[in-house]
């Protein structure tokens, strides 16, 4: 497998952390044992996580009033992979791209597909772009994609969807995310109700495409860029539309895309139970929407998201298995940096819910026992998992320390002369 930094020097790197590394696994073994827990295990089960990345994400992401590029970032999809390439070899946990079409389409699929298995990658869910005209496009979205009153517009939709299909399966992924931008920005701008039956209609062509062993995950968000009523806005509604298209479609969480003081977890719990859950797009919001680093607001939600992940996969077993992908617009900070540190943290979360004491917790709650129900939440909430994701990362042949290994790799700097900026080759579509 080619590596994008010097193996030697992630050896070096680690080299230098592993007393102290060992030092705090050890503490921490003993803080678990007391509570019965065997930190092995609970390292073991780290090296099983993984949560995909978005090819966009390597590059600079911006505001609807300004972009500005950052130093050697790619500006195709072959370099968006050795972005990649470099996130899962220094944190181990980011082994699959999620690919957006358009911005990431080539003539030649099996060239992308064979540059990123030597990078040791897969693909995950591929994206459509409806939100966006690209040049040549026959159609305008600007008032809509898959709801539009336009008939060709619709089709121009339904098509590029199934395109993205077809370049999907060449890459061996196995599901499609769909989100639009479609909405009103005004009262009376379009009949609610109409709007969502066109949407349908547009839907079940596209799921009519879907391979067998492919799902759809249909991604809501609340607002923009339709500010009065946006047709996918809820879980409720993307619920009601995976429920009416059938077995293959699900739902999918963006963790941004809720108003402030949502209770996501409950839809969490919701959806898992239902069968409707698809996966997640893990990021961080303040206000309303998910352009920040995951868990860099409120660490303490992804963490109950993951307790009911937990709790769902306690109930369902190996069947329950939902899409994890990272998606955040990383406008100020490096995004490679931002990617490996949103990865630890919802790998953190992950291994966090694993410390929960489910037989104490039900326990609590059957007696109403308020106060040692949260406390027991927040016990396992508190406890610092950094050594044991470490440990995790060092086993696999990953960076102790990711960031700070990176940095020291020099690999920003080489790629600011190695990818002199070009017009019109930005990495990100975003803006």
């Amino acid at each position: 497998m080619h590596t994008m930094i010097d193996s030697g020097l992630v050896a070096d790197h680690n080299a230098k952390l592993q007393a102290n590394l060992e030092a705090d696994y050890a503490a921490l073994g003993g803080v678990l044992a007391r509570r019965g827990q065997d930190i092995e295990q609970l390292t073991a089960l780290a090296q099983t996580f993984a949560v995909a990345v978005p090819s966009w994400g390597t590059g600079t992401g911006g505001t609807r009033f300004a972009r500005f590029p950052g130093l050697g970032e790619p500006r195709n999809v072959f370099e968006k992979l050795e972005d990649c390439a470099v996130i899962n070899q220094l944190t181990q946990a980011t082994p699959a791209v999620s690919l957006h079409f358009p911005w990431d389409k080539v003539s030649d699929t099996a060239a992308l597909r064979e540059t990123a298995q030597a990078y040791g990658l897969g693909f995950d869910a591929v994206n459509s772009n409806t939100f966006q005209d690209q040049a040549g496009q026959a159609q305008s979205y600007k008032y809509g994609s898959l709801t539009s009153h336009s008939a060709a517009v619709r089709a121009q939709a339904v098509e590029h969807n199934i395109e993205c299909i077809e370049l999907g399966r060449a890459l061996g992924s196995t599901a499609l995310t769909v989100w639009v931008g479609d909405g009103a920005n005004f009262p009376g701008q379009h009949n609610l109700r109409g709007a969502l039956e066109r949407y349908l209609d547009s839907m079940r062509d596209i799921y009519g495409a879907l391979p067998a062993d492919w799902q759809l995950f249909i991604e809501h968000k609340l607002f923009e860029p339709a500010f009065y009523a946006t047709t996918i806005a809820d879980w409720g509604t993307s619920f009601a539309c995976a429920s009416v298209l059938g077995p293959k479609a699900k739902c999918l969480v963006d963790l941004g895309h809720h108003a402030p003081n949502t209770n996501i977890e409950m839809i969490v719990a919701r959806l898992a139970q239902f069968s409707k859950l698809g996966g997640f797009h893990f990021n961080d919001s303040k206000y309303g929407d998910d352009d920040l680093d995951s868990g860099s607001i409120n660490p303490f939600q992804l963490f109950l998201v993951f307790n009911e992940l937990a709790d769902a996969a306690e109930r369902e077993g190996t069947a329950f298995k939902p899409a994890y992908m990272l998606d955040q617009s990383h406008n100020v900070t490096d995004p490679i940096e931002s990617l490996m540190s949103s990865a630890v943290e919802v790998q953190r979360a992950f291994i966090q819910s694993a410390l929960v004491d489910r037989a104490a917790l039900r326990h609590h709650q059957e007696a109403n026992d308020v106060h040692a129900s949260a406390q027991a939440l927040k016990q396992a909430f508190r406890t610092d998992v950094s050594a044991i994701l470490a440990m995790a990362r060092q086993r696999s042949g990953a960076a102790i320390d990711p960031v700070a290994c990176y940095r020291g790799s020099g690999y920003r700097e080489q790629r600011g002369v190695a990818r002199p900026p070009r017009a019109g080759a930005s990495s990100s579509g975003i803006v």
